[in-house]
């Protein structure tokens, strides 16, 4: 690959990234190192969403945080060796080994129960909820890593799996390498790659867009498939999340533990894609590129069987139903198509559909358009880059001279990248619920995604350049918060993320109780957070750490408390904070929704011009006939909206109006929704 980014070019990349959202954020070094790292893991399906940050050392122990996967059952735990050198370092052999050592050594300390000396700080409340994880049963395998951003020695080929306690124990590391090698995979296409043995047939098709079989897999195969590969196969699901949080249906599991060989007659069975497949003597032996996207539910439960309640699924068979694209441009569309018209017979979250959600063109679209203004003296303006897609902002400069990639990063300074989960945060922490976002960053995205697709759906134009800018701005006062905090003379350590979303829910709070809104142009204007509003935030924030580090008696884990709605009850009887509602950084509701108003005018006028410069596109003149056959088809579309696209064209109709040219737009886009082509 030209211009590929190499492993040293990645290393620096990183360096980068890390010192960014450290300064960005008041972190550590080595805590913003872990927080990135576990990123790529849940975007490489190793972990969930649901990770903690919680730092540990003393003799013979160290620990940098875990997570919980409820699907699979698999405990995480991680220890980071983070390099603060310009240099690319390398682990030694016994450097990994002692490292495990020290990780084992936690959780000796939990599973002997023999935490109770730690201070309760998040520290001790990882101890509590990882001994009630497995307390509970719920824990079938435990997973060590090591993440580093060094390389690790290529003396290391293996390490054995080991049993302590009664569990499993797995071993990996995460090093330079492995990072370095995702990121290409990720930009190059890279597919998950299964070796299997699956009896199928293949349906005999005219279409030139996929080949089509029926198969057959057992539930050992389907196990052993979501073992090794976990949510990545179900990335393209649009009811991946639904799926893996609800139970498993009563029939279901009375099916595998009773009648295992009617299965196969009960069930729908799978609906799956892939890139490639290699048929050898009626039997598929290789597959690239899987996804279910239909059947997430049978798979999971059939692991929760197997894995949960010890039923044998090796007599189980179920129904696979495989496409198999023929032109791999097409491929991600095709799979989208499937997976949402698999899934229509059922109830679908409004968060299951957001990936596919207007928000994000129309985000990314202000992201390139809209300036920030220069300040502290700059004389240069800058934008926001907002990072639909993991990695994105490295790969816009993968193929870039360094000249261009350091103008790039003018333009787009790597401490003003934001991503859709940590909108989340600061967007529903604003939107006065904290205990949704303490709950962790799966949970603040799911409401995120709600909150926005009723936004959307409500009104279309809703999404405008004063929405992005006030994000950003909300985004800001996160991070300004999360700075404060960390420099404050009260805080002692621990909980700072909860301190946060408490303290920004409570100003919100608080403002609209004066029947005010903030002036979020103010803090856009600025770049930065107003004297007067960090003055506030000084009294809030304290005044929340105490509030919520003095839970009623049975709360004794205070992260566990900081999830719970009496905790908001809580915050909002305890505080005593006063504002000059006459501040300049409040302004009435009626100036507003003034302003709001004023918006969609203008969002309304860009997006008729925008329409009517689509239509009469000179480039596309052509299309308009086939469009118009192709929709001949389609028995809903109404005589008007048909005689409008036939007159135009025909040529009848030279230039259509505002109005017309919207009925052709919508026309052509549901069109080319559909899989229709020009």
């Amino acid at each position: 690959m030209p211009n590929e980014i190499d492993i040293n070019e990645f290393y620096e990349n990183l360096s980068q990234q890390i010192i960014s959202e450290s300064q960005s954020r008041d972190l550590m070094r080595q805590q913003a190192f872990f927080e990135i790292v576990n990123e790529e893991l849940i975007e490489t399906a190793e972990i969930t969403p649901n990770y903690e940050y919680a730092y540990y050392k003393k003799t013979g122990i160290e620990i940098s945080g875990f997570g919980y996967d409820e699907g699979r059952e698999i405990l995480f735990l991680t220890v980071s060796e983070f390099f603060d050198e310009s240099e690319l370092q390398t682990l030694t052999k016994s450097l990994i080994e002692a490292k495990f050592n020290r990780l084992k050594g936690f959780l000796h300390l939990v599973l002997s129960d023999n935490y109770s000396g730690i201070v309760k700080n998040e520290v001790y409340d990882m101890a509590y909820d990882i001994s009630n994880y497995i307390n509970a049963d719920m824990v079938s395998k435990i997973r060590l890593f090591l993440t580093t951003n060094g390389r690790a020695t290529k003396n290391l080929k293996h390490i054995d799996n080991e049993t302590i306690g009664g569990f499993d124990i797995e071993f990996r590391v995460v090093d330079i390498e492995y990072l370095h090698k995702n990121f290409l995979l990720e930009n190059s296409g890279g597919d998950i790659s299964i070796d299997t043995n699956i009896p199928c047939l293949e349906i005999e098709s005219n279409n030139d867009e996929y080949f089509s079989y029926l198969g057959v897999v057992s539930g050992n195969q389907l196990v052993e498939m979501y073992e090794d590969n976990g949510q990545k196969l179900f990335e393209q699901n649009v009811r991946t999340f639904l799926q893996f949080r609800s139970n498993v249906n009563k029939g279901l599991r009375d099916t595998i533990r009773n009648k295992p060989e009617r299965f196969f007659a009960y069930n729908n069975g799978i609906t799956a894609t892939a890139s490639e497949v290699e048929i050898e003597n009626g039997f598929i032996k290789h597959l690239t590129g899987l996804q279910i996207v239909n059947g997430g539910q049978t798979t999971s439960s059939i692991y929760s069987c197997y894995k949960k309640d010890k039923l044998d699924v090796s007599n189980i068979s179920v129904q696979l139903k495989l496409s198999v694209i023929k032109d791999k441009d097409k491929h991600s569309n095709f799979v989208s198509k499937v997976s949402e018209y698999a899934n229509t017979q059922n109830k679908i979250n409004k968060a299951d559909f957001f990936s596919n959600s207007p928000f994000h063109r129309e985000f990314k679209d202000y992201s390139k358009r809209i300036m920030a203004p220069a300040v502290d003296g700059g004389q240069r303006k800058t934008r926001w880059y907002y990072e639909r897609v993991r990695g994105e902002y490295l790969n816009d400069q993968a193929y870039l001279t360094p000249g261009q990639r350091n103008q790039f990063k003018s333009d787009y300074p790597p401490s003003q990248k934001i991503e859709k989960t940590f909108i989340s945060k600061s967007e529903v922490s604003w939107l006065r619920m904290p205990h949704v976002v303490a709950k962790g960053v799966a949970a603040s995205f799911d409401k995120f995604a709600d909150i926005v697709t009723d936004k959307v759906e409500d009104d279309n134009l809703s999404i405008t350049e004063d929405y992005f800018r006030h994000v950003v701005a909300r985004v800001i006062m996160f991070r300004a918060l999360e700075k404060l905090i960390s420099g404050s003379k009260w805080y002692d350590g621990g909980l700072r993320a909860q301190t946060v979303t408490y303290s920004m829910a409570y100003l919100s709070e608080l403002i609209n109780s004066y029947g005010k809104h903030l002036d979020f142009e103010k803090i856009w204007e600025l770049q930065k957070l107003p004297l007067s509003i960090e003055s506030v935030f000084k009294d809030i924030s304290h005044q929340v750490y105490q509030s919520i580090t003095r839970p009623p008696e049975g709360n004794a884990n205070l992260a566990m408390w900081c999830r719970k709605a009496k905790c908001w009850d809580k915050v909002k009887e305890d505080l005593i904070v006063h504002i000059d509602e006459n501040s300049d950084y409040l302004v009435s509701k009626s100036i507003i929704n003034t302003r709001k108003k004023d918006e969609k005018k203008k969002k309304r006028l860009d997006k008729g011009i925008e329409i009517q410069s689509f239509v009469l596109d000179r480039k596309l003149r052509k299309q308009w006939l086939p469009l118009y056959e192709y929709c001949k088809n389609d028995i809903d579309l109404s005589p008007m909206k048909m005689d409008i696209l036939n007159r135009y064209a025909t040529g009848i109709l030279p230039i259509p109006s505002e109005k017309q040219s919207k009925i052709i737009y919508d026309l052509y886009m549901d069109a080319a929704d559909n899989g229709w082509e020009s």
